[in-house]
């Protein structure tokens, strides 16, 4: 199932480690603090686990939506560089 995690956490240390978590289970970052692509509903269950371990008491929100793939298929993006026209 296609799946977004957004998250807002002030530590650096802490935000790195969650990004690593989402990297190690095959997502792609997308934005400085959103990470897209396909998970299994036990491989949610794994990484929302994995990410709560890893921000353990300090500040942060962590959330992951989950979209069936004509809606995520339907969104629309527009993405260019510095520099680009």
């Amino acid at each position: 199932m296609r799946c977004l995690l957004i998250y807002d956490i002030p530590d650096d240390r802490v935000r790195q480690k969650v990004a690593d978590a989402c990297l190690d289970y095959g997502l792609q970052r997308i934005q400085y603090s959103a990470f897209a692509g396909n998970l299994s509903r036990a491989h949610q269950r794994e990484l929302m686990t994995e990410v709560r371990r890893r921000l353990g008491k300090h500040a942060g929100n962590i959330q992951l939506f989950t979209f069936p793939d004509d809606v995520w298929q339907a969104r629309r993006s527009i993405e260019q560089g510095e520099g680009d026209e």
